[in-house]
């Protein structure tokens, strides 16, 4: 089954909507990647400044390439001169990793 991997950004109040935005102009970085089957950017709605970036990958191997390859070139900022990346928007991150041992979707009608 599939892998998860789900990265845990903590996001001041006033750096949130720049975090969104930089993720709404990537749109479309990951999704013709190999072995790539879901993406969802998760905001707070109560007592927390913690972002989820959820990502669900075929296998493991197809997520490192990913990270090997164009998830470098998009966690770079956009590719200009290290002098010119943007200042992250989030204050801390954290990557969890799981293997997927049970779903299930809505009742077909």
């Amino acid at each position: 089954m599939s892998i998860v991997k789900i990265n845990v950004l903590a996001v001041p109040e006033e750096q949130r909507e720049t975090l969104e935005k930089r993720f709404a102009a990537r749109a479309g970085a990951v999704e013709g990647s190999d072995g790539f089957e879901w993406f969802e950017l998760l905001r707070p709605v109560e007592g927390t400044d913690t972002y989820l970036v959820y990502t669900r990958w075929r296998t493991e191997e197809d997520f490192q390439a990913w990270m090997a390859g164009r998830g470098q070139a998009a966690h770079a900022g956009g590719g200009g001169a290290q002098g010119d990346r943007p200042k992250p928007a989030a204050t801390d991150a954290t990557l969890w990793s799981f293997e997927v041992v049970q779903q299930t979707g809505p009742k077909q009608a």
